[in-house]
């Protein structure tokens, strides 16, 4: 299978969904523990992101590899935290971390993995 996301790119995809997991609650009105779900993920994301080898990094500390397991870890994890949590009655809430998991799912699988910048 092609895998056309490079180190480069899935680090601009990073940025960009802790961006949005900062806004989205805000702008979509979540209640307060989606809220706290979405800021804790958009801080961690942050946080691996700004320390994966990769390009975008502040410091290349954690492997591009370990990374992606993480970020595997965290998208089998994340479909099950509106019901959790509690606030799987709030669709838009509930389906912003659908709509997470399906995007943190491709990503993975079309990341190129073994590819060095």
């Amino acid at each position: 299978m092609n895998k056309p996301i490079s180190p480069r790119l899935h680090g601009v995809i990073d940025y960009a969904t802790v961006a949005t997991l900062a806004a989205a609650p805000r702008v979509m009105n979540f209640p307060k523990r989606a809220t706290r779900a979405a800021d804790a993920l958009a801080r961690s994301y942050g946080g691996l992101s700004a320390f994966t080898d990769y390009p975008l990094s502040v410091k290349r500390a954690i492997p591009f590899k370990a990374h992606g397991a993480a970020e595997l870890a965290s998208g089998l994890a994340l479909p099950l935290l509106p019901w959790l949590l509690g606030f799987s009655e709030h669709k838009a809430a509930r389906n912003f971390f659908l709509g997470l998991t399906a995007v943190t799912l491709v990503v993975a699988a079309l990341t190129d993995w073994d590819a060095e910048e």
